[in-house]
């Protein structure tokens, strides 16, 4: 499943419920490669509302951020970003948990999370780091809810 990165402690597992992980190919070619993302074929493919990037810089964090509605589809075509994802959900049977996971072209995977997860995400790598993002929906600034990076409500540890 790639680099995944396991904690210690129990509340860290390799995936949670309705997170999906899909390897992508890499196309190599002697004047540029070719980086697959998502086909409407895929069985992660719900619907398109959006593409955006987003660049964050070495050692910079975003989020915590959960969407309500949308459902993410991200992928890191360059640099080297690290995910973490919280699992809140009252019916999920992975509620409580963690998954940390760290993409790049070298681990180069699409990362499908559906709604109600808490998400941060870190620059990893000491260049560029961009990701992609293709959501399902277009962007609602009322479908999602931020929390700081530390928080009384989600117990994580940046070590």
């Amino acid at each position: 499943m790639g680099n995944v990165r396991f904690m210690p402690d129990s509340r860290h597992i390799a995936q949670l419920e309705g997170v999906v992980l899909t390897s992508l190919k890499i196309i190599q070619n002697e004047n540029g490669d070719v980086l697959h993302g998502l086909k409407s074929v895929d069985a992660s493919f719900s619907s398109f509302g959006e593409a955006y990037f987003s660049n964050v810089l070495f050692g910079k964090k975003k989020g915590w951020k959960k969407h309500t509605r949308m459902t993410l589809n991200i992928i890191v075509p360059v640099g080297e970003i690290g995910f973490v994802l919280f699992d809140d959900r009252e019916a999920s049977s992975t509620k409580g948990f963690f998954f940390e996971i760290m993409l790049s072209r070298k681990n180069y995977f699409r990362l499908t999370i559906p709604p109600g997860i808490w998400m941060t995400f870190y620059g990893k790598g000491e260049g560029e780091n961009i990701l992609l993002n293709i959501a399902n929906i277009p962007h609602d600034p009322t479908e999602s809810e931020n929390l700081p990076l530390e928080n009384d409500y989600i117990n994580y540890s940046w070590e």
